[in-house]
């Protein structure tokens, strides 16, 4: 059976599909295969993606919130709005793990929680 496919370059492609595969073609809609089983895999895995997406916003709402409390606590006390060496300490933790896009994911994080400079 054939299939229109659309390729990265905008341009429409027809491609055979294996007999036994998704006759509707909605499974790679979804997934970007017509395999069943693949499809299933697929699916099992973006919904995982899924939870853990949902847990990283609700950490970096709640790490942000709690930023704040301590810039808050700080000023209030007559402290300074920021304190460089320990912004410094989150960029090199963040960088020695995860390399320049941990420093830009820290970077955002900071923002986060103080606000934009």
């Amino acid at each position: 059976m054939m299939t229109d496919v659309v390729e990265s370059s905008g341009s429409l492609a027809r491609h055979d599909r294996p007999a036994g595969g998704d006759p509707t073609g909605a499974a790679a809609a979804r997934t970007g295969t017509d395999d069943a089983a693949a499809a299933e895999r697929i699916g099992e895995i973006r919904r995982r993606i899924d939870e853990i997406d949902r847990t990283l916003i609700a950490l970096w709402q709640e790490r942000a919130a709690l930023s704040q409390e301590v810039g808050a606590t700080r000023m209030a006390s007559g402290g300074t709005r920021l304190v460089l060496s320990r912004e410094r300490e989150i960029l090199e933790r963040f960088r020695s793990e995860l390399g320049a896009d941990g420093t830009q994911l820290a970077l955002l994080l900071l923002r986060a929680g103080r606000g934009p400079l």
